[in-house]
Order: C-alpha cells, then sequence, then structure tokens
C-alpha cells in the first residue's frame, strides 16, 4: 500500500505573495483546511510543506506555504503534486477505499473466474466505475455498487465482483 496518498495537483500561481492554486485530487476540498503540512513532490525530492493559510475559488483550493513567499518562488512548484501521510489521510468509513490501494488489485468473479486487474477508478457524479483491463486485453467498466461489488479485501489484493447482465457485452 502507498504511504503517501496524492491530495492535489498545483496548477498555478495565485497572487505576488507566493500563494498557489490547487486542484484537489480528494473527494473533500475542504479538508485543507485541517491540514497543517503537505508533501510536496518536486520529481527530484519530496518536501514537507507547512501550510500557513487556506482559501477557496471555484473548484480550486488557494494555499499558502512557510516559506514561499513571492511569485517567483512558487512558480518552479507548477505542475507538482502534493501528498498527505497515511497518518493525516481522511478516516475512511466503512466500505471506502484509497484508489490508489484499489489500483493493480486482481478482479474475480462470484465463480472464483479471474477477470483481470483494476487499472483505473473513474469518479462519476453517482458511483465510482472500476475500469478492469481483462485478461484477453479488453476493459471493463464495472459500477461500484453493492450488486457488483461483493468483497474488497486489500490485503490480499483481491476484488470479488457479480457481473450483471450484459455488463461484459
Amino acid at each position: 500500500m502507498e504511504e503517501i496518498l496524492q491530495v492535489g495537483v498545483i496548477t498555478s500561481t495565485h497572487g505576488l505573495r507566493g500563494e498557489v492554486k490547487v486542484f484537489p485530487t480528494t473527494d473533500d476540498a475542504a479538508r485543507f483546511r485541517k491540514l497543517k503540512e503537505v508533501i510536496l513532490d518536486t520529481g527530484e525530492e519530496k518536501m514537507l510543506l507547512e501550510i500557513q493559510g487556506v482559501k477557496f475559488f471555484k473548484q480550486f483550493v488557494i494555499l499558502k506555504f512557510k516559506g514561499i513567499d513571492s511569485i517567483d518562488e512558487a512558480e518552479k512548484y507548477r505542475r507538482k503534486s502534493l501528498f498527505v501521510t497515511r497518518k493525516n489521510a481522511v478516516p475512511l468509513r466503512r466500505d471506502e477505499y484509497f484508489v490508489a490501494d484499489l489500483v493493480g488489485l486482481r478482479v474475480i468473479d462470484d465463480m472464483d473466474q479471474e477477470l483481470g486487474v483494476l487499472t483505473e477508478v473513474l469518479q462519476t457524479g453517482a458511483n465510482d466505475v472500476y475500469v478492469v483491463k481483462m485478461k484477453d486485453g479488453r476493459e471493463a467498466l464495472i459500477p461500484a455498487i453493492k450488486q457488483c461489488i461483493l468483497n474488497v479485501d486489500v490485503e490480499g489484493g483481491l476484488i470479488r465482483v457479480h457481473i450483471l447482465e450484459g455488463l461484459l457485452d
């Protein structure tokens, strides 16, 4: 399992005093209010940044980091990802999982036939959809609803599903 989880991507600078505009990759952008620090992945290193201020603008989060006080300093972090440690992650409710923990799990049906590997989770308005790369090379889209997802065993690396009629046609 991943030890750090992505919560956002810096899209651009905001203003002249080092603030950055962040596209949140978490379900609840308001969680940034409670965060004290994030991990910035520069591509060469991971830096721990202390959050000094949080504002919201449309679908974006505006963050001010301690020690980044100019537009020039902030500019070099454009398109970089922000992460939190698993310890600082939002607590999950029953039957909720981090996408990073699901990707790569083997998928079998309720008859124990191996279907393939979960490669992506699409977040739609109604429910998530699991993208499964089938053994025959096709992709299957399985809705993440109780009728289809029977069991998720992250530690065991396995998801058991029920394939509704016509889903694989």
